[in-house]
This record gives structure tokens, C-alpha cells and sequence, in this order.
């Protein structure tokens, strides 16, 4: 899940099994009514957060993450 932290998004990375790790240039798409960030951490590896459109939202309009398609 999705947690916002001095206007970034942070995500959970599967590879280094870490929390919070920062998305760096996240996009924010819309599948099958779920708002998906997707990004990359600081290593280059991939990652993504489901996330309320309220937040989805959030951090469009604050430039933390651009619009995807499905809008």
C-alpha cells in the first residue's frame, strides 16, 4: 500500500524486502478501477502501490507522480 512521506511515494520492494522505500518518477494509472503507481526505487529496480483515488489524487496535484493512461 501506498504511504505518502514528505510528498513522495513510498512502496514496498519485493526484491530487497524492505518498507517505505522511495518511487523515483512514479506513474499513477488506472486498471480495472484500481489506481496503480508504478515506478522504480533508487536501484533501478521496478515497483508499485495500490492506492486510493483520494491519494491517487493527492499526489498529482501536489507533482509527487504524473497521470498514466486510464484517466
Amino acid at each position: 500500500m501506498a504511504t505518502p512521506t514528505s510528498g513522495g511515494i513510498t512502496a514496498y520492494s519485493v526484491k530487497t524486502k524492505t518498507k517505505n522505500v522511495p518511487m523515483v518518477d512514479p506513474v499513477i494509472d488506472v486498471k480495472s478501477g484500481r489506481y496503480i503507481a508504478t515506478g522504480k526505487d533508487s536501484a533501478g529496480n521496478k515497483m508499485a502501490a495500490i492506492m486510493s483515488k483520494a491519494t491517487a489524487e493527492g499526489h498529482i496535484s501536489s507533482g509527487a507522480a504524473k497521470k498514466g493512461s486510464g484517466w
